[in-house]
C-alpha cells in the first residue's frame, strides 16, 4: 500500500483532463466546500482536514464535497481496473504517544454503493509514517489487504481478521471487520496497545493522523460515497 498522506504519484495530463470533464458531469452538491483537484484539501472549523487524494495510477474523475467533518462525501468514476485509485478522507491529528493516551475512540456512519471495488476504512499513522494501521469496517468487490493473515481477534468492540505486511515504505497492519458495518463506534486504543504490548510489532509510537475514508479501486459509471457522521475523540 502506498502512503496516502504523503502521496508521491501524479496523474498524467490526460487523466487530469478526464477528471475535470468528469467533475463537470458529476451530480451537483450544495455544500460549503467542494473540489475536483487531485490533492484538494479543506480544514473544517473543528480542525479536521478533508483531502480528495487521487493518488493511484489510471485514475478517473473524482470530486469531494463537505459541509463539516461529519457531513461530507465523494463522487468517483474510476475505471474497472486493478490497483487503488484514491483514498478521499477526513483526518484528525492526534500527536500523542500510545503510552500517554488514556482514550482514543471514533464514531462513523456511512452510505456506500452496492457496486464497485472499495473499502471504507480508518488509516492510522504514527508521526514518522513508519507504521500504518488500517481498520476496514466494510468492503466490496475485488479488494484485499496487504500481507498475510494473523488470525482473528476481538478488539475495540469489533471482531477483525488481522493481516501483517510491508509495502516497502512502511509496515502495514490491516484489521478487516468480519462482517460489514455502515455505522458504529470503534475503541481504537486497545487495538494500538494490542499491536504494541501483545504482538510487539511496534514500540511506544506517537500516533499522528487518524484518517477515515474510502479506498477506491473502481467505481465505473460514477458512484457516490457519503459520510453521514464521523468524529475522533482522544484523551
Amino acid at each position: 500500500m502506498a502512503q496516502r498522506t504523503l502521496s508521491r504519484l501524479a496523474l498524467t495530463p490526460a487523466v487530469a483532463l478526464a477528471a475535470l470533464v468528469g467533475f463537470a458531469a458529476a451530480p451537483a452538491q450544495a455544500a460549503v466546500w467542494s473540489s475536483s483537484d487531485q490533492w484538494g484539501t479543506y480544514t473544517t472549523s473543528d480542525n479536521y482536514i478533508l483531502y480528495n487524494n487521487i493518488w493511484g495510477s489510471g485514475a478517473g474523475a473524482q470530486s469531494i464535497w463537505a459541509n463539516s467533518s461529519s457531513d461530507w462525501g465523494v463522487w468517483a468514476d474510476h475505471p474497472n481496473t486493478g490497483g487503488i485509485k484514491s483514498y478521499p478522507n477526513a483526518k484528525k491529528v492526534v500527536n500523542k504517544p500510545i503510552g500517554s493516551l488514556s482514550s482514543l475512540t471514533s464514531t462513523y456512519n456511512v452510505t456506500v454503493p452496492s457496486s464497485g471495488a472499495y473499502n471504507t476504512s480508518y488509516d492510522i499513522w504514527d508521526s514518522d509514517y513508519d507504521y500504518e494501521v488500517m481498520l476496514w469496517v466494510n468492503y466490496n468487490g475485488a479488494v484485499g489487504p496487504l500481507g498475510t493473515s494473523q488470525g482473528n481477534v476481538t478488539l475495540g468492540g469489533h471482531t477483525w481478521t488481522v493481516y501483517k505486511g510491508d509495502n516497502g515504505s512502511n509496515q502495514v497492519f490491516s484489521f478487516l471487520r468480519t462482517s460489514d458495518s455502515t455505522s458504529g463506534t470503534v475503541n481504537i486504543l486497545p487495538i494500538l496497545k494490542w499491536i504494541k504490548d501483545t504482538k510487539g510489532w511496534w514500540g511506544n509510537e506517537t500516533i499522528g493522523d487518524v484518517q477515515f475514508g474510502y479506498e477506491i479501486t473502481s467505481s465505473a459509471g460514477g458512484l457516490d460515497f457519503r459520510t453521514n457522521g464521523f468524529g475522533v475523540s482522544a484523551g
